[in-house]
C-alpha cells in the first residue's frame, strides 16, 4: 500500500468538501485580551478575538498570572511524573478540595483535560459496572462518546435533550440493569441547555446515575461559578460532575466531582488517570486562583451576559442570521463550509476579526456556522465592528438574512 499516497488522498477529500482546518498564528498578549497578534509570513497585525473558549478573560487575570508565577517559582515547570509516583503536589490536594467545594460534593478528582476526564470516567464506570447501560444525548461531545464505546458497554442515544424519549428507553430496560445517563449542561455548538431537573426526575423513577458534562457552564453560572446545576439548584442530585478548568477558568485540566467513593474508584482503576503525568504545580495553581476568585466575583459573569444581550440585539438588527438559545454561545449560521471559511478568511484579513469556521464534523453538513462567544472585555466598539463586518459581508456575498 502506498500509505502517503493514502494520506493525500483523504487530505484532498476534506479540501473538496470545505472542511480542511487550517490554523492561524494568533499570539495572545497578557492583559490586552481579547486583542491579539496575527503572525504571518513577515507580517504581524492586530486582531480582535471573537471566538475563544477563555469565556471570562481568566486567563490573563492578575490574581491567576500571580499564582502560577509564585507556584512556577517554588515547585519548577513540570509535575515530576504521574499522581501515583511522585506528580501529586499540595496544589493538587487544594485543588480537588476546592472543586469539590465549588459542586458541593464530596471529593473531585483532576485529570490532564477535560476530554481526557470525560473519557476516562466514562469508559471506566460502565465497563466496571456488570451489564451497565449508558444512555447518551444525541447531542453529546465526542469525549463521552468515545469514553463510552471503549467501554464496550450496552449503549442506547436518546434524542437531544427529550426526557420523554430518554424515559422510553429506561422503561424498557431490567430494573435491575445498572444505568449510568450521560448528557451536557450547555452545548458547545448550538448553545442551548439540558433540562436537568427533569432528566434527573426521569433517572431516579428507574434507578439510573446521573453523568453531567458542565465543561461550558463552570464559572459562568451558578453564584458561584458552579454551572447551570448550582443555578437551578439541582448539583445534589447528579452522581458525577463533569468540568474543565480550560474555559470558564482560563487555564487547563479536567475533573470529576462526586462520592468520596467514586472519585476513589475511578482513581483506582481509570487508566487515562493513573498512566498520566499530573498537570504541572504552576497550572494547579494558576486554576486554583482563577476558582477562588469566581466563586466571589459575580462582575465576570455579570458583564458576560451583558456583551452577549448586545451582541444578539446588534445582530438582529443587522439581520444576521442566529440561533437564539438561552446560553453565552452566539452560533451565526452561513449553512455552507465554503462560504463558512471565506467568510472568516475576509473578516480576518479585512477586518482585523478571528472567528474560526466551523464546519463538519464538529456540526452536521448544512449548519456550518461562525461560533461567536463574548466576553466581559468585549466593548460596545468591538460589537459594533464584529456585526458592520458581518452585515457587509452578508451583502456582498447575497447571503440570506434573519427575517
Amino acid at each position: 500500500m502506498n500509505y502517503e499516497s493514502f494520506f493525500r488522498k483523504q487530505l484532498d477529500g476534506l479540501r473538496r468538501d470545505g472542511n480542511y482546518r487550517s490554523f492561524a498564528n494568533i499570539q495572545r498578549q497578557a492583559g490586552e485580551f481579547p486583542r491579539a497578534t496575527h503572525l504571518r509570513a513577515r507580517v504581524r497585525a492586530s486582531v480582535t478575538v471573537w471566538c475563544s473558549n477563555d469565556y471570562l478573560g481568566m486567563g490573563q487575570h492578575p490574581q491567576v498570572l500571580a499564582a502560577m508565577h509564585a507556584a512556577l517559582d517554588r515547585c519548577g515547570a513540570g509535575a515530576g511524573g504521574t499522581r501515583n509516583i511522585s506528580g501529586t503536589s499540595n496544589y493538587h490536594v487544594l485543588l480537588e478540595d476546592e472543586l469539590a467545594d465549588l459542586h458541593g460534593k464530596e471529593a473531585a478528582l483532576l485529570f490532564t483535560s477535560g476530554y481526557v476526564s470525560n473519557w476516562a470516567t466514562l469508559s471506566t464506570l460502565a465497563a466496571s459496572l456488570p451489564g451497565c447501560v449508558v444512555l447518551s444525548d444525541a447531542g453529546n461531545h465526542a469525549s463521552m462518546i468515545e469514553g463510552i464505546r471503549h467501554s464496550r458497554a450496552e449503549r442506547r442515544i436518546f434524542r437531544h435533550n427529550d426526557v420523554a424519549d430518554l424515559e422510553r428507553h429506561l422503561a424498557a430496560l431490567d430494573p435491575d440493569v445498572p444505568k449510568l445517563v450521560a448528557f451536557e449542561s450547555v452545548y458547545s455548538m448550538d448553545g442551548d441547555i439540558a433540562p436537568i431537573a427533569a432528566i434527573c426526575d426521569v433517572a431516579e423513577r428507574y434507578g439510573a446515575m446521573t453523568y453531567l458534562d458542565e465543561v461550558h457552564a463552570v464559572g459562568l453560572y451558578g453564584a458561584r461559578g458552579g454551572g447551570i446545576s448550582e443555578r437551578d439548584g439541582v448539583a445534589h442530585r447528579l452522581t458525577v460532575i463533569e468540568g474543565t478548568l480550560a474555559k470558564g477558568f482560563g487555564v487547563i485540566g479536567g475533573y470529576i466531582a462526586a462520592s468520596a467513593a467514586l472519585c476513589d474508584f475511578v482513581r483506582s482503576f481509570a487508566s487515562g488517570f493513573i498512566f498520566t503525568t499530573a498537570l504541572p504545580p504552576a497550572i494547579a495553581a494558576g486554576a486554583l486562583a482563577s476558582i477562588r476568585h469566581l466563586k466571589t466575583s459575580g462582575a465576570e459573569r455579570a458583564r458576560q451576559q451583558d456583551r452577549t444581550v448586545r451582541l444578539r440585539q446588534a445582530l438582529d438588527a443587522a439581520g444576521v442570521p442566529h440561533y437564539d438559545n438561552p446560553s453565552h454561545i452566539v452560533p451565526v449560521i452561513v449553512g455552507d463550509p465554503v462560504l463558512c471559511k471565506q467568510i472568516t478568511d475576509l473578516l480576518l484579513e479585512r477586518f482585523g476579526i478571528y472567528v474560526q469556521p466551523i464546519n463538519y464534523p464538529t456540526v452536521p453538513r448544512g449548519t456550518e456556522r461562525l461560533r461567536i462567544t463574548p466576553s466581559p472585555l468585549h466593548s460596545d466598539a468591538d460589537i459594533d465592528h464584529l456585526v458592520a463586518a458581518l452585515k457587509a459581508l452578508w451583502a456582498e456575498l447575497h447571503l440570506a438574512r434573519a427575517a
